[in-house]
């Protein structure tokens, strides 16, 4: 993975800011909205795909998702689409179903389906300036831009205004933004067997972190400071550089994926809890929903094209679903390290009983970029037991 010079700035400033809460890192979320959590979801369903219409259908009725909060649209089925099929096909259905069925302020969290589409293809390349993105996250902007009446700059990432706001509620007032995650994996079964596990999620398990080596990178930092922030007995960090494999009852995971080069294993062998959520710093993770060969291994050798599946070499977030995972971060395209989720944050919030979309957007710092979480939104492991 690519380090620019914005992100060695990062990487300095981002420590120091984490540590400042380390004080409060027990402290209760604030109280969930009352409103009927189902009802703050909008399920977006591509009508062009029965996989889409089958998924959208079973979680609507798992969840008891109200009819009016299903939105269906209807764009071909492919992964990557340019800019403005996402303006006519996707992005404008979604907000007339918002606006029709007088869901805008109510509605937090946006889920997409398999099959409508995961990427938005862009004119500029030039790293950290690109406008290539992944469709979940620009869906996250729908809301400011209806309020500003306009809509963002597509060069770059969009400071996302939740990223590390750990003890604030989730408002619209405070953070105008929606809440995007998807229900996709590599068929219908392991999405429904995903939503299943979201419904028996539970605060036990381990969170383990698994770090690249000895060293001082930024990544392997934000690791160690989500083990300083979590219940000792809960944690697992591996620090050498031999990868952690086959734990059982598993309830959290990070690491570098394929980008640790002692990685030999395209998944690490776990048994996952119901619940149990995941992320990587990898560049491409999410770069398809498409199940690789059997025998395929994800690697970091971009040299051998034989080696690589859908353009890379890397691990793949479908994987971790497939596996037994609950959630999972990826990108669609290069989001650079300063790009990535930070486990600093994802992990003591969830652990404290924020639920899934709002852990995983307490800490991504950029919308209008290339990041995904796969799960339901509601998925939540309840407070931690005293």
């Amino acid at each position: 993975m690519k380090i620019s010079f914005r992100e060695i700035a990062f990487a300095v400033a981002g420590p120091a800011v984490v540590y400042l809460v380390l004080a409060r890192a027990n402290a209760q979320p604030p109280a969930p909205a009352a409103p009927n959590q189902a009802a703050r979801v909008l399920v977006v369903v591509n009508d062009a795909s029965p996989v889409s219409r089958i998924i959208g259908q079973y979680y609507g009725q798992r969840r008891n998702i109200p009819a009016k909060n299903i939105c269906h649209i209807q764009t071909p089925v492919r992964e990557e689409i340019n800019r403005g099929v996402y303006n006519r096909e996707v992005s404008a259905p979604i907000l007339t179903c918002l606006q029709k069925q007088n869901l805008v302020e109510s509605v937090y969290y946006i889920v997409t389906t398999m099959d409508v589409p995961l990427k938005i293809d862009g004119n500029i390349f030039n790293g950290l300036t690109a406008d290539y993105a992944s469709v979940d996250s620009e869906l996250a902007l729908l809301y400011s831009d209806l309020k500003n009446g306009g809509s963002h700059e597509l060069k770059g990432g969009f400071p996302n205004p939740f990223f590390g706001k750990r003890d604030r509620p989730f408002t619209h007032q405070e953070f105008p933004i929606y809440l995007v995650t998807r229900l996709a994996g590599y068929d219908p079964a392991d999405v429904k067997a995903m939503i299943d596990r979201s419904l028996q999620a539970a605060n036990r398990g381990k969170f383990i972190f698994d770090l690249r080596g000895p060293g001082d990178e930024p990544g392997d930092d934000w690791l160690r400071t989500a083990a300083i922030l979590l219940p000792a007995n809960r944690v697992i960090l591996e620090e050498t550089a031999k990868p952690i494999y086959d734990q059982k009852d598993v309830i959290g995971y990070a690491s570098w994926g394929s980008n640790d080069k002692q990685h030999e294993r395209r998944v690490p062998g776990f048994r996952w809890l119901p619940g149990a959520i995941m992320t990587e710093y990898v560049s491409s993770d999410a770069r398809t929903m498409t199940r690789p060969p059997q025998d395929w291994i994800a690697g970091h050798d971009w040299k051998d094209s034989r080696k690589s599946f859908a353009g890379s070499p890397q691990s793949m977030s479908a994987d971790y679903i497939a596996e037994g995972a609950t959630g999972a971060s990826g990108h669609v395209y290069e989001p650079y390290l300063n790009g990535n989720p930070r486990p600093d944050l994802i992990f003591p919030a969830y652990f404290s009983g924020r639920n899934l979309a709002e852990s995983y957007y307490l800490g991504l710092p950029m919308l209008s970029w290339q990041n995904v979480v796969l799960g339901d939104p509601l998925c939540t492991l309840g407070p931690p037991a005293p």
